[in-house]
Order: structure tokens, then sequence, then C-alpha cells
């Protein structure tokens, strides 16, 4: 059992929890992810960590509110224990002084982008970080992102905050300016692929984040499949990272709806026995 022993909500549907995982606080490195399991009836879901503290012996994470066990998780209080939690996950970030690295994240995927800023901006590069949102209460971790930052574009659809416009825009923006040697990019499938659109036109090298559907972890089970470069690769043990531009997104987003029905029929009956 991991206990929870801070909670803050970021809006409605984003919380962020520190748990108690001293062993996985003090082996994880950026880019790593955990399989975290609310209850023996809860599926295993993968969460990216977004931060560690070895003092403490806790990791941080980030969850968005999308069915049913991310909703169990995220009503969690202080005090509550989560099951279980498998990790640190997966191959970390590939660090190095790149140059000018445009690390642009969407949504939550901030989240996960907030320890690679940190380890790009703790290798000797020039961080340009790009945060996108639908509205200004969708850009979340702000002010940590600034803090290993040498600059922050914010962009929102709405132009409720920063400038209005998609994360594309503000990525462009930049590459039109200076050089730029390196891009990450963590968020929603359909984001990923068109910032890695943009990037592979002037052709800048550039690393994705998969967030595909997950089971077992350990490339067991097969769920995680994605194509890269005509060839099958794992996301759980190969990724979560990807050269962005062999990445096959539409297969991959085709898979992440394959459940969709099933997903609203348990959330609709989740929210039926909870109200």
């Amino acid at each position: 059992m991991n206990k929870i022993v801070d909670k803050e909500f970021f809006s409605a549907n984003v919380v962020k929890l520190e748990i108690v995982a001293p062993l996985i606080a003090k082996a994880r490195k950026a880019g790593h992810f955990v399989i975290v399991r609310v209850d023996e009836n809860g599926e295993r879901i993968p969460l990216t960590i977004a931060d560690s503290n070895v003092e403490k012996g806790t990791i941080t994470l980030v969850v968005q509110k999308v069915g049913v066990s991310s909703s169990k998780l995220c009503n969690l209080n202080v005090g509550d224990s989560v099951l279980d939690i498998v990790g640190p996950l997966g191959r970390a970030t590939h660090i190095e002084k790149f140059g000018t690295v445009v690390c642009a994240g969407g949504g939550v995927g901030v989240a996960p982008m907030l320890p690679i800023i940190r380890a790009m901006k703790e290798a000797g590069n020039k961080v340009i970080s790009v945060l996108a949102g639908r509205t200004k209460e969708l850009i979340i971790l702000e002010s940590e992102v600034r803090k290993y930052s040498d600059e922050v574009v914010i962009m929102t659809d709405d132009g409720s905050y920063g400038n209005k416009g998609l994360i594309t825009a503000g990525v462009e923006t930049i590459i039109n300016r200076e050089k730029v040697d390196m891009c990450v990019t963590i968020g929603p499938a359909i984001m990923m692929k068109f910032v890695s659109l943009l990037t592979k036109k002037y052709e800048i090298p550039t690393v994705a984040s998969l967030n595909t559907i997950m089971v077992d972890g350990t490339g067991m089970c097969g769920a995680c499949r994605v194509t890269i470069d005509g060839v099958t690769k794992f996301v759980c043990v190969d990724g979560p990272e990807f050269d962005a531009h062999k990445v096959n997104f539409d297969e991959m987003m085709m898979r992440l709806s394959a459940y969709k029905p099933e997903e609203a029929e348990a959330f609709n009956n989740y929210k039926n026995q909870n109200c």
C-alpha cells in the first residue's frame, strides 16, 4: 500500500498527488513511468513520474479524470492509499547537451515534460518550453517549468492566456527566429503528430513520449504496441519515447479509440453508482 501525503487540484478534472514510494523515488529518472492499481478491482494505469523527493521517499503523479480507474485515483484524499505502484518502468530520456531544445507540452503532458525540462537545462542546453491548453485553466505547472526554462511560451486555443493558437504556432515562431537543435513533445496523440509533422519539415530531430493503452508494463501483453519506422515496438519496454518522425500516429490513435464504447459504458455505470 502506498499512502497519499499531498493532493492539489489543478482543475476540476486534473489532480496532482504526492505518494509514498521510496524505492521508486530513489531509482527514477526523467522519462520513467509507473503503473498504478488503485484497488483490487482497478485497472493497471500507466502514469509518467512528474517529480520525486528522495528525502521524503515520495513521487509526484499528475492524473486526469478520463475513466473509472483515473476517477477513483483522483477521488482519493491525503491519508488514503493506493493498492500498488510498479516502477520505475520504461527507458529514461536520453539527455545530453544538444544546444537549443524546444520542449512542447500540451495539457497534462506538461507533467511528464517537467523532469525532462529540468534534466535538459542541467545538461547545459538552452531550453525553450511551449505550454499549451484549450483555456488558461488547463495550463499546469507553469511556475515549476519557468524555474528550469530560459523562455516559456504559452498557447491557448481560446486566447484566454498567453498567445491564441495551437502549440504548433508557438513552436514554429521559435523555429523561424533561431536555430533549434532538438524538440521533445508530450501531450495528446493528435498534438504530438502535428508537432512532429512541423519539425520534420524543418529537419529538427524530435522525440515524442507515447501514451498508449497498457496492461502489464513488461512487454508481455502487447497492448501497447506501436509501429515505428515500419517495425512493431512496445511502448512499455522500448519507449515510452521514440523518434517522432518515425511514429505511425494514425495507427496509434486508432488503437487508442478501440475500447471507447466499453470505457464510456463503464464510466457511466461508475457515475450512477456513486451519485
